[in-house]
């Protein structure tokens, strides 16, 4: 096709806009706000999932060593751990350094530990990361095994319900971001069926003087494109100030809270709306022409 059959198509779109100004401004309203809308299900969606991960990823075995086990026997484990397919970090936590911690956790309220430096009753022992979270589950039954073992702890019980809260936080997630999607897709095709059956008699006339269908669906493909790239544009602009700005806020007010850091997050979610939209303002007018062009 023709740069100059371009330029007519293109044309006939923006004068058409411009002809109908009133309805022009509500399709890039309805697509900002819906894009809007789904803007912040995908920033919900997104630091769910980032939040569900940030809490298995504090999931860790913890082992602890029979009080008769000799040094040598404590490097022979360090090294099998280390050996482990499912391990990522292997560290040695001694009683000391588990007494000092215990003295940190309770702060100015840790009178009762005083002396225990004469009589440590902790023990010695590891702390293990795997490289996925759910590893711990299947890793901790084998960890039992090992001579100079003597305990072996992961919170069981709590963890194999928080891996099921967390999968379905992800489901949810997923159900609310392809909810959306499907809404969006909806409302655009409808508010650009309600412009063109009101330039129905236009299109009446064009094919009476011989216009092909694709002749006369361009600049409807082209005006639905732009409405879904001006509207899409308007809420990822807003989408990514306000994230930016609610962001700065809630890390000091809510520090417990882990947020995805907006960049380059947000170039993500903007790339994606701006992409949503502009797919959905072109589908929305060639499914809104089915009813009156032959297909």
């Amino acid at each position: 096709m023709k740069i100059r059959t371009w330029g007519f198509f293109s044309g006939q779109a923006f004068s058409s806009m411009r002809r109908n100004s009133w309805m022009t401004i509500a399709s890039i309203g309805t697509v900002a706000v819906t894009m809007i809308v789904l803007g912040v299900f995908l920033l919900l969606a997104a630091n769910l999932t980032h939040w569900a991960g940030s809490i298995e990823s504090q999931v860790e075995i913890s082992i602890y060593l029979q009080d008769e086990i000799t040094r040598e026997q404590v490097d022979e484990l360090a090294q099998k751990f280390t050996q482990l397919e499912q391990v990522a970090v292997v560290k040695y936590v001694s009683k000391e350094e588990a007494l000092l911690k215990m003295r940190d956790w309770y702060g100015e309220n840790a009178d009762f530990l005083a002396g225990l430096e004469l009589d440590n009753p902790l023990r010695n022992g590891f702390k293990l990361t795997t490289h996925r979270p759910d590893q711990v589950l299947d890793l901790a039954p084998t960890l039992r095994t090992y001579d100079g073992v003597a305990e072996v702890q992961y919170g069981q019980g709590m963890v194999e319900q928080l891996f099921a809260v967390t999968g379905v936080l992800r489901v949810v997630a997923l159900a609310l971001m392809i909810g959306l999607a499907a809404a969006a897709t909806f409302i655009i095709a409808n508010t650009i069926r309600i412009t063109v059956f009101a330039r129905r008699r236009e299109i009446n006339i064009m094919k009476y003087v011989g216009a092909t269908d694709w002749f006369i669906r361009w600049p409807f493909v082209i005006e639905g494109m732009t409405l879904g790239l001006i509207g899409s544009l308007v809420a990822a602009g807003l989408i990514a100030w306000s994230y930016q700005a609610s962001f700065a806020k809630l890390v000091i007010s809510v520090p417990v809270i882990p947020l995805v850091n907006p960049w380059p997050f947000l170039l993500g979610i903007v790339g994606w709306l701006v992409l949503i939209g502009t797919t959905l303002g072109v589908v929305g007018s060639t499914v809104s022409l089915r009813r009156f062009l032959r297909v």
